[in-house]
């Protein structure tokens, strides 16, 4: 809006002066200045109502009627009055605004100046001939060259501007990478030291229970038979804590998709499997995918796993992941003992997690009880392949 204000003010103002130079002359006004009057009135009135509110529009339908209208304000004027010309400043200018190419630029100038000359030509008669064609040529030619000018300056901006955003949107995605970088490290480390120390504390304590348990055996009595009870407890916490730590180590292991996504879910179901004892079969067949969209499918993975480690109590797991009308889908599977009342948020951030993922790449989640029992996760990811398609078509 503050563009247009500032073009309102022009119009004005080229406009009042106009009127203040037939003001000069002396009373009785005739038919010139009459005639330089009714013009000005018709260029704010068309200006007001038609191209003030194509500012910026860049379409030719709009910009030939601007131009033309023009040419005819400008020719008329300057029939009445030579000194009509100067409305130039303005027109040229807001010619360039509204023209969509450089040719129909050049071309509306030289059609405006065409006017101004033959404008020179009526109010002087033959003798006006010569100062219309070099008033004509003079104005559209700086009109071309400054508006040459500014409009590569115009497009040195905007290149610059598109290479500032391509800038800006690879440092983003480059942090986004730091950050995931990051991540995965921490995820690692943890991984590692849950191993290097809970998990190793709690296999010693399995150990010692089992050789106290042995020991005790050959003792008799209440009392040894009450210790046995308790060393066997102790035992079997010690076994669930160290499969509990086991499946933390599973879940929080790194695992990237550099290779590809099947490779990485391959490891991830080989990982899960050697530490919880869930068999996993993971079948992988989809293309289609950008890195990012691959994270996600892996990350869903873990997650969908982990849940399986947690809260299914179940004997064998599937992962696959296959194309479905246009989309990618990963199904995590299990033959437990079914998601019950499982949904987002309501007992951790695992499937609130999941669903955030894929909402933020415009996938779709869902979980449910498998036909056969147990929980079925799945995540639809949208095949690139596919958008670019319907994009083309």
């Amino acid at each position: 809006m503050l563009s247009r204000r500032w073009w309102d003010v022009a119009a004005i103002a080229v406009a009042s002066i106009l009127v203040l130079f037939t003001l000069f002359d002396p009373p009785p006004y005739g038919p010139n200045d009459w005639g330089v009057w009714a013009t000005t009135g018709a260029f704010l009135v068309f200006y007001f109502a038609y191209a003030r509110a194509h500012l910026g529009v860049d379409r030719l339908g709009p910009h030939l009627v601007i131009s033309i209208a023009f040419a005819v304000l400008v020719g008329v004027g300057a029939s009445f009055e030579p000194s009509f010309a100067i409305v130039q400043v303005f027109v040229y200018p807001f010619i360039w605004t509204t023209a969509p190419s450089i040719r129909s630029a050049v071309a509306s100038n030289v059609l405006i100046g065409v006017a101004l000359a033959a404008g020179y030509i009526v109010h002087f008669g033959p003798s006006g001939i010569i100062a219309g064609v070099i008033s004509a040529v003079v104005s559209v030619g700086f009109s071309i060259a400054l508006g040459l000018w500014i409009t590569n300056i115009a497009l040195y901006g905007q290149e610059r501007g598109r290479l500032l955003e391509e800038l800006q949107a690879a440092q983003g995605q480059l942090a986004a990478m730091h950050r995931d970088a990051g991540v995965v490290e921490e995820r690692a480390r943890l991984a590692r030291e849950i191993h290097d120390t809970i998990a190793q504390s709690l296999t010693g304590l399995v150990m010692v229970a089992q050789r106290t348990g042995t020991r005790l055996e050959a003792v008799d009595g209440a009392a040894a038979a009450s210790a046995r009870s308790d060393v066997e407890l102790m035992e079997q916490m010690a076994r669930e804590a160290l499969t509990e730590a086991r499946g933390l180590v599973a879940s929080l292991a790194s695992v990237e998709p550099g290779a590809g996504l099947g490779d990485a879910l391959a490891r991830l179901g080989a990982s899960f499997e050697r530490e919880t004892g869930v068999v996993v079969t993971v079948s992988a067949n989809a293309t289609g995918l950008s890195r990012e969209h691959e994270v996600v499918l892996l990350r869903s993975a873990q997650e969908g796993l982990a849940n399986v480690r947690k809260h299914a109590s179940a004997r064998h797991a599937a992962v696959t992941v296959e194309s479905v009308d246009g989309e990618v889908v990963l199904t995590v599977s299990d033959d437990g003992v079914g998601p019950g009342a499982a949904m987002p948020g309501a007992s951790g951030f695992g499937l609130t997690g999941i669903r955030d993922r894929t909402a933020l790449v415009g996938g779709s989640f869902a979980i449910e009880p498998g036909a056969e029992g147990g929980t079925v996760l799945r995540v639809g990811i949208p095949r690139a392949d596919a958008a670019d398609s319907e994009e083309t078509e």
